[in-house]
C-alpha cells in the first residue's frame, strides 16, 4: 500500500493586514486541501485578535476547515473557534480539556521533548507538535531531529506535527514519519503562497 501523505496545517503570520490576508488565505484554501488553520498573532491586543479571528473564521468555516488559536484559551468559545494550540507542552492540557470540553481541538507544542509529548497525550491533547525541525526562531535553538519523529510514528498513536524551518528537503525526509506539517513563514513571505505550498507538497510526495 502507498504511504499516506501528511496533512497540511497552516499557521498565520504573526502580523498581517486584515484588508489583505483573508483573501490570500482563501486562495490557498481553495488551491489545496488544508486540515486546520492556526491563528498565531504576536499581538496581545484582544480587539485586534478578535477582529482577525472573525475574518479568518468566516474564510475557514465556509470551507469546512478548523480554526484554532495560539494560547488564548478564554477566547476559543467567545470567538467561536474550534480549539487552542498550547505553547507550553503538557502543563495546561488537562485543565484546558476540562474547560473546553471533549469536542474542542487541543494541541500542545512540546519543542524537542518526547517526554513532554507523551505527557500531553496522556493529559488529553489531540495532537502534539515538535520543532523546530530546521533553522527557525521557534523554541530555544534546539532542533527536533528526524529520529524523534521516527520513534514517535512507530511507538505512539497520537498524531504528531512537524513545524519550524521546513524546507523541501526536510519535508521529503520527514513525510514518512509525521502526520501533519505546520507551514507558516515558509509560504507567506512568497509572492504566491499557494504555489510555494505546492512546491513543498511536491517534495512531500517525492
Amino acid at each position: 500500500m502507498a504511504q499516506e501523505l501528511p496533512q497540511i496545517y497552516l499557521v498565520t503570520p504573526p502580523e498581517f493586514e486584515l484588508a489583505r490576508f483573508p483573501d490570500v488565505l482563501a486562495t490557498v484554501l481553495d488551491s489545496h486541501e488544508i486540515a486546520c488553520v492556526r491563528l498565531s498573532m504576536a499581538t496581545r491586543d484582544e480587539d485586534r485578535i478578535a477582529r482577525a479571528a472573525d475574518a479568518l473564521r468566516e474564510i475557514t468555516h465556509a470551507r469546512d476547515v478548523a480554526l484554532v488559536i495560539d494560547s488564548h484559551i478564554l477566547l476559543v468559545e467567545r470567538l467561536g473557534l474550534d480549539g487552542v494550540h498550547l505553547l507550553d507542552g503538557a502543563r495546561l492540557v488537562r485543565k484546558t480539556r476540562k474547560d473546553l470540553g471533549a469536542d474542542a481541538i487541543i494541541g500542545a507544542y512540546c519543542g524537542t521533548s518526547r517526554h513532554e509529548g507523551m505527557n500531553a497525550g496522556e493529559a488529553g491533547a489531540d495532537y502534539v507538535s515538535f520543532g523546530p525541525v530546521g533553522a527557525s526562531v521557534l523554541g530555544d535553538g534546539q532542533i527536533a531531529e528526524a529520529e524523534m519523529f521516527d520513534w514517535w510514528s512507530q511507538m505512539i498513536e497520537l498524531p504528531v506535527v512537524a513545524e519550524g524551518g521546513l524546507t523541501p528537503a526536510l519535508v521529503r525526509a520527514l513525510a514518512p514519519m509525521t502526520d501533519f506539517f505546520a507551514i507558516g513563514d515558509e509560504i507567506w513571505s512568497a509572492s504566491d503562497p499557494a504555489s510555494e505550498l505546492a512546491a513543498l507538497k511536491a517534495a512531500m510526495a517525492g
